[in-house]
Order: C-alpha cells, then sequence, then structure tokens
C-alpha cells in the first residue's frame, strides 16, 4: 500500500511530535493541559485521526521546546498539504501574541550591536521584554563570553587563562525603561571565570525595586567593553528566550575595509545566514547590519569578519606563539582572514552560481579571492603555487583561485568547477592547506585532470591541467565539495609538523 507525499509528511509530524513529548516526559494529558487543548485532541492528532493545525503546531512547539523540529514537519507538510490545489483554503492565521501558558518572558525585539574603536570593541544590546507569566520579574541573566581564536580551543584557552577578562575593564552598565521612566540596574556576579561571565541584572538600585509584573513590558539595555587582544573576529547571538525579532548591527572604520558574514546553528548543522547581511556606510564608518524574525528557540547565529584595510588591527599580533616567539603559521593565516580548519564553512558543499545572472556576484568574490592571494604571498614564500577557494574567506560558493609555481604566473580563475576526467598515473607528494598550515601531509593524486569550468558569461570550458597545477586544482576543488586534504591521505601517513618538514621553499619534484 502506497502512502502520498502529504501523509508521509504528516507521518513525520506526529513522529516528531511524540519523539519529543516522551523526551519531556509528558503524557498525552499533560501535554494537552500545558496547549490548552482537550486531551483527546492530542490523542487524536497522534493517532493519525486529526490532521495536525497551525495552532497546535505551534502550541508543541513551544511547550516541548524541541528545537524547531515540530514546527519544521509541520511547515514541511503545510506546504505539501496546499500545494495539491489552489481551490484549497490555509487555516486562518494564528494571532502572534499567542503564548502557552507559563511562558515567562518574551524578548519581543532584539537589537545587538558591536562597536570597534581604538583597539576596543563595545557591545551594546538592547531588549524590549514583555512578561507573559504570572510572576513578577525581578532579574534578567546575561552571558558574556569572549573567545580570541574560536577554531584554536587549546590556544584560546591558554591565550585567558594568561589574558583573563576582568569585570573592570569591562565597565558594565544596565539600564531599564525609557525617556524619563529610566532606571540604573544595579547587577550581582553569578559567574567569573576567565573567559566567561554570568550576571543578574536586577530591577533594582539604591533608590528601590521595580519589577516586571505580568503583562507589562519593558526595555533593557546593557553595554560593556572588551579590548581586542581578548576579542575574536566573531559576535555571536544565542536564542534562549521565546524571541519575536533578532538585529546584529556591526560598526567598523571604514577605511579598515571590513569583509562581514554570518553563520546560523541549530540543533542539526551550521549554514549560512538565510538572508544576506545589509551594508551602509556613516561618516566614515561601516554598518552591517542582519535581522530575522521568529528565531527558533536554542538557534545561534554568529557574524564573522577580517580587515583589509591599511591600518586595521593585525590578529596575528595577538596569536599564540611557537616555542621561538614567532607566531605559529596557522595564527598568520587567521590574522588575514583565513578560515581555519574546525569550522563548518570548509566541511559544506559550496553553492554553484547561476550564470550569466550572477555575474556581478561572481566577479566581487574572485575580486575578494585575488586580493587574498596578493596578502598571502606578501607572508609566505608559495614556491610550489598557491590557490585559495572562497569558503576559506567565509564565502560559500563555488569559486577558485590558483596561481601555479612558475615565477610571475598569473592566477587561473574557476567559477563552478567540476572534474570530468583524469590520468591513471598518479604521484604522492607533500601538500599544506591555508586552513591548516601548521601541518604538511602526503596525499597522492592524479598526474593529469581535465576540468570543466565556467565563464561569467555562464558559457563551459574544459581545461586540462597537468603536474603541480593538477594537484593545486584538484586540492580547492575538494576545498569546494567540503573536502579537506587530510581526508585523501592514507592511513599509514602522519601528518609532519611544518617545523620538521623539510622542504619549504622548495618546488615539487616531478
Amino acid at each position: 500500500m502506497t502512502t502520498s507525499p502529504v501523509e508521509r509528511a504528516a507521518d513525520q509530524f506526529v513522529t516528531a511530535l511524540a519523539h519529543w513529548r516522551v523526551e519531556r516526559g509528558m503524557s498525552k494529558k499533560q501535554l494537552a493541559a500545558r496547549m490548552g487543548f482537550d486531551p483527546s485532541y492530542v490523542s487524536h492528532v497522534e493517532g493519525r485521526r486529526h490532521k495536525p493545525t497551525e495552532d497546535f503546531a505551534r502550541r508543541a512547539e513551544a511547550v516541548l521546546g524541541a528545537g524547531g523540529v515540530i514546527w519544521q514537519r509541520f511547515q514541511e507538510y503545510d506546504e505539501l498539504r496546499h500545494a495539491r490545489g489552489a481551490a484549497l483554503h490555509r487555516d486562518p492565521p494564528v494571532p502572534v501574541q499567542w503564548l502557552p501558558p507559563g511562558t515567562g518572558l518574551i524578548v519581543e525585539q532584539e537589537v545587538a550591536e558591536l562597536r570597534y574603536e581604538d583597539g576596543l570593541y563595545r557591545c551594546r544590546v538592547r531588549r524590549n521584554l514583555y512578561n507573559a507569566g504570572a510572576e513578577p520579574v525581578t532579574r534578567y541573566l546575561v552571558k558574556i563570553a569572549v573567545d580570541r581564536y574560536p577554531h584554536d580551543p587549546a590556544g584560546s584557552n591558554r591565550h585567558h587563562r594568561e589574558h583573563p577578562l576582568t569585570f573592570d575593564e569591562m565597565a558594565l552598565e544596565a539600564l531599564a525603561g525609557e525617556g524619563a521612566a529610566t532606571e540604573l540596574m544595579q547587577w550581582r556576579v553569578k559567574l567569573d571565570r576567565d573567559a566567561a561571565k554570568e550576571v543578574w541584572l536586577l530591577f533594582a538600585n539604591d533608590r528601590g525595586q521595580f519589577p516586571l509584573y505580568p503583562g507589562e513590558r519593558t526595555v533593557i539595555e546593557y553595554s560593556y567593553s572588551v579590548g581586542i587582544e581578548k576579542w575574536g573576529q566573531w559576535f555571536q547571538r544565542a536564542v534562549r528566550l521565546p524571541t519575536r525579532r533578532l538585529t546584529v548591527r556591526l560598526d567598523f572604520p571604514a577605511g579598515f575595509d571590513p569583509q562581514v558574514w554570518g553563520v546560523e546553528t541549530s540543533l542539526a548543522a551550521e549554514v549560512p545566514v538565510r538572508t544576506p547581511l545589509e551594508r551602509h556606510e556613516e561618516r566614515n564608518r561601516a554598518i552591517f547590519e542582519w535581522s530575522t524574525d521568529a528565531p527558533q528557540l536554542n538557534a545561534r547565529y554568529r557574524l564573522e569578519w577580517r580587515f583589509r584595510g591599511p591600518g586595521a588591527p593585525s590578529y596575528a599580533e595577538f596569536a599564540p606563539a611557537e616555542p621561538n616567539g614567532r607566531p605559529r603559521a596557522s595564527q598568520q593565516m587567521r590574522g588575514i582572514g583565513i578560515v581555519q580548519r574546525g569550522s563548518d564553512l570548509l566541511r559544506q558543499r559550496a553553492r554553484h552560481f547561476q550564470l550569466p545572472r550572477e555575474e556581478a556576484a561572481a566577479r566581487e568574490v574572485v575580486t575578494a579571492l585575488l586580493g587574498s592571494l596578493r596578502r598571502l604571498e606578501e607572508l609566505h614564500d608559495f614556491s610550489k603555487g598557491v590557490g585559495l577557494a572562497a569558503p576559506q574567506i567565509g564565502r560559500s560558493v563555488a569559486a577558485a583561485a590558483v596561481r601555479g609555481p612558475e615565477s610571475g604566473a598569473e592566477p587561473i580563475v574557476l567559477l563552478n568547477p567540476r572534474v570530468v576526467g583524469e590520468s591513471i598515473e598518479r604521484d604522492e607528494q607533500y601538500e599544506g592547506c591555508l586552513s591548516f598550515f601548521d601541518y604538511r601531509g602526503m596525499v597522492r593524486r592524479p598526474l593529469r585532470v581535465e576540468v570543466e569550468h565556467a565563464r561569467y558569461d555562464g558559457t563551459r570550458v574544459i581545461t586540462t591541467f597537468e603536474r603541480a597545477m593538477a594537484r593545486l586544482v584538484a586540492h580547492e576543488i575538494d576545498h569546494l565539495e567540503g573536502r579537506l586534504y587530510v581526508d585523501r591521505m592514507s592511513a599509514e601517513s602522519n601528518l609532519v609538523p611544518v617545523a620538521v618538514y623539510q622542504q619549504t621553499g622548495k618546488p615539487w619534484d616531478y
């Protein structure tokens, strides 16, 4: 007996609902009471005798806290259900103000801004709060964390042990209310670690208490400062309370030529943010802004950046050093904006450009790649040649630039490339990777590859590469497919630290 896609989607919704109900230790009767439904209705939905409605799905997601899974399954079912014919009508929209019993605090809007100036980051967070619970709110928990090298946990831990974040330098301030009703909020420390703080903001000060009572709204705003030696090139927001709208804003000197990208982390995966960042300039400042409506609980949104302009701070200056006192090679790469191993961006298949429609976007990415190659060659002698893929500069799109080992060689640009042929003859050579530059590894590759790639006008061409260029091109195409060279090493091969590697500055031997 076959089932339709709609029936399968309905089954997946019911499966998710039952899983999370059991996970939360609730009976059908208990869940129904929390959702405000008759117990028989939950039983009918799980028994597939009633189809789920949008109202039911929203309430189930809110009560069970399934990280968006239940709501996602309903949306998949709903889209299929209404795609069967124009004669069908959707359920009336659920009022956006509906909240399950015992919800507590709601963030109606959050605006989080990070501003850099004169070696100091100043973070300012503004939240519009609504008390949808049954008890007055007298305090609000704020979590503050720094991570100087987010893709190097061991290096970051060492750095913060030697340079702990302190409350004195942070100059934490907090306010509640607006206009003439604004009140200074006192605060009390809950957690004090080298790189993480938790603080209770109190709805109280020397003049008295001002709790947020059920049904009331207020605005809180808090701010703190962190020096560049302790703040990495990232700004993350975690959704810990039901939130209607989230806005994140970065404010940098325009002369630094900042490049910014964003990723979203959920329980399932890490992906680029679904809407583009907006950029504008004000008084020689570059302002980047990104917003989302109704973000899922427990989701995390992270903006990352790099500075390319003259006079911009060098993150490599604060990088963990080798025993000889010099910055580690990987930290030098990170310092000029190269995404490092450990980032999920390097494990995702890059999106192909739709050419010629996306010609302008493709040209902008290629310009960024070539600019990064020029800065790389100022740091290191790439006698074997060098390549760079767009994911390594934070762009999950199918573009790469490769410069061969010949002196003065011009970089070759590859758009939407794929290997369509390769030689049987292969050889093994040591490879390095800009995203993993502290080691070298022996990799076996074909001596010739045939690559189909696109021009800006959308036409496709096939180019043959041999020996060193074949290896370089194959390495970069691997990046665009979410693969690193270590994935191609044999089980018997070991990585060689760059300090031990004896072939730096020498071309590959053929």
